[in-house]
C-alpha cells in the first residue's frame, strides 16, 4: 500500500503538529521496553534454501545482536513486510533518536517479554494482538539506509557508502515513483503474519513523527511443494542457485562490504536491492509448459535444469554450446552463465510472493518481492540485470518499484544501536 500524498518536511502544517510529533516520538520508546523474557538465545544459521513454516512452539529465537543484522543470511521466513520510509526528523540529533528508538523496539520485539504497565489512565504500551506476553516467534528486523539519506539534511554526505546510488530504471522496467526509493528500508520477517504486523504497529507507534512510510508491500513464502525450494507465482522454484554463504570465503567475496574501499563504519553491512515485480499470471497461465520451461531453463515439477534430473544439479552449459537443451536466452543461462568471469557476480537472492488483489482493469495483481544482498551493486546486481535485458520472460513480468539500500552493520550488544558508526 502507498501512503498517498506525503509532506515529509512538515510544510503546510499551520498548527506545527509535525514539530510536536517529532519532539515527542521517543516518549513511547522509553516506556515500551518491558521486562525481557528469559531463556537461551539461539543464533540463526546461514542457509541459502528457504524453510517451511515452523509451528509457534518450534520457532527459534534469532539473536538480535551480532556483527551482521539478522534477516540477511537466515532462511527465508513464511511472512514478511517490506517498507521504505522518508525520514522526517528535523536534524541529526533527531535522526540519532530515531535509530536508537528503532533499535530498542527491534531488540524487545525479537527477544519477547512483558510490555510495560503504564497505569489505568494511560493507553496500553502494547497493542495486545499477540496476547499479554509478546513472543519472539523467530522475528527478525533488518534495517537499511538509502542514498537520499546522505543529502544535505543531516551532514552525512562524506559518510555515504561508496557504491550506494539511487536505483536506476533498467531496460525492461516500468518504475512508478510512488513505489521507489526511500531514506530508510525495513524488513520484518517471522513464521506468522500476526507477529510481523504486531511488530510493524509497535515500531510505527514509537517512531511516529520521525519517519513516514513511503511504500509498503507484504510478502509470503510458501512451504516447499513437494520439497526443496519454495515456488513463486509462476509455479517455478525460486532461489535454487544461491551461493553457499555459509562458507566464510564466499561470504567475504560476495556478501559483506568489509574493507573494499568502503567507509570504516560500513564493516558488517551489505548492499540490499529490493525489486517489486508484477507477474502477469493470467497471460503466463496460457503459455505451454514446454515454452515456460525453456524460458526459465528448468523443469517446473522438479526444479532441475533441463539437462539434469534434480533441483540442485549444475547445468552443463559447456556441453550445450548451441542451446539445444537449455536455450541460450533462458533465464538461468543469462542470469548465471557459470563462467570464471561471471562467478564473482553472484548474489544472495531472497524471494517473497505478494498478492495485491485486483488492478483497475480487473486483472490479478500479484508478483514477486525480489530481494538480494551483495558486496558491490555494479559488479553483481547491475551486471546481472544488464545480461537479462530482453530475455523472453520480460513479456510476463514488469518490475515497477523498489530501491537500493545499504543494510546497516549489526548491533554488537545492549549499549550499541543501529547506525551508531554512521552517526558517531
Amino acid at each position: 500500500m502507498t501512503t498517498g500524498t506525503r509532506d515529509p518536511r512538515g510544510e503546510g502544517d499551520p498548527r506545527g503538529e509535525g514539530d510536536l510529533r517529532r519532539r515527542g516520538f521517543l516518549r513511547g520508546a522509553a516506556l515500551g521496553v518491558g521486562a525481557l523474557a528469559g531463556g537461551t538465545v539461539a543464533g540463526g544459521t546461514a542457509d541459502s534454501v528457504s524453510a517451511a513454516a515452523p509451528s509457534r512452539s518450534q520457532a527459534e529465537r534469532v539473536d538480535f545482536h551480532g556483527v551482521h543484522q539478522a534477516g540477511i543470511t537466515q532462511a527465508v521466513q513464511p511472512s514478511s513486510v517490506f517498507l521504505s520510509f522518508d525520514v522526517t526528523a528535523a536534524d541529526r540529533r533527531e535522526l540519532t533518536d530515531l535509530l536508537r528508538a528503532l533499535t530498542e523496539r527491534a531488540r524487545f520485539l525479537t527477544t519477547g517479554g512483558t510490555p510495560a504497565a503504564l497505569g489505568i489512565t494511560d493507553s496500553p504500551s502494547d497493542s495486545g494482538t499477540l496476547g499479554p506476553q509478546v513472543p519472539h516467534d523467530g522475528l527478525t528486523v533488518t534495517a537499511g539506509v538509502g542514498a537520499s539519506l546522505f543529502d544535505s539534511r543531516f551532514g552525512l554526505a562524506d559518510r555515504k557508502p561508496l557504491r550506494l546510488t539511487t536505483m536506476p530504471a533498467f531496460a525492461d522496467d516500468d518504475l512508478q515513483p510512488d513505489w521507489c526509493h526511500g531514506d530508510l528500508s525495513l524488513q520484518l520477517s517471522a513464521p506468522h503474519p500476526d507477529t510481523v504486523l504486531h511488530a510493524l504497529r509497535d515500531i510505527a507507534r514509537h517512531t511516529r513523527g520521525a519517519m513516514q512510510v513511503r511504500w509498503r508491500m507484504d510478502g509470503f513464502t510458501s512451504p516447499p511443494r513437494p520439497n526443496g525450494t519454495p515456488r513463486n507465482h509462476l509455479g517455478f522454484k525460486d532461489g535454487t542457485a544461491n551461493p553457499d554463504i555459509t562458507d566464510p570465503t564466499i561470504a567475504r567475496q560476495l556478501l559483506w562490504t568489509d574493507g573494499n574501499g568502503e567507509p570504516p563504519w560500513t564493516t558488517g553491512g551489505t548492499y540490499q536491492v529490493v525489486r517489486l515485480i508484477r507477474m502477469l499470471v493470467e497471460f503466463w497461465d496460457r503459455v505451454s509448459l514446454t515454452e515456460q520451461e525453456r524460458m526459465l531453463g528448468r523443469a517446473r515439477d522438479t526444479g532441475a535444469p533441463l539437462d539434469g534430473a534434480h533441483e540442485f544439479d549444475t547445468p552443463k552449459f559447456a556441453q550445450d554450446p548451441m542451446g539445444d537443451v537449455i536455450p541460450l536466452d533462458s533465464h538461468i543461462r543469462v542470469a548465471n552463465p557459470r563462467t570464471t568471469k561471471t562467478d564473482n557476480s553472484r548474489i544472495l537472492r531472497r524471494a517473497y510472493n505478494y498478492d495485491h488483489g485486483m488492478d483497475n482493469d480487473g486483472n490479478l495483481d500479484m508478483g514477486l518481492i525480489f530481494v538480494c544482498y551483495q558486496q558491490d551493486l555494479e559488479r553483481q546486481f547491475t551486471a546481472i540485470q544488464k545480461r537479462l535485458a530482453g530475455e523472453p520472460l520480460v513479456d510476463y513480468i514488469t518490475p515497477y518499484g523498489g530501491g537500493y539500500f545499504f543494510a546497516l552493520p549489526g548491533v554488537n550488544d545492549r549499549t550499541d544501536w543501529l547506525g551508531r558508526g554512521l552517526l558517531a
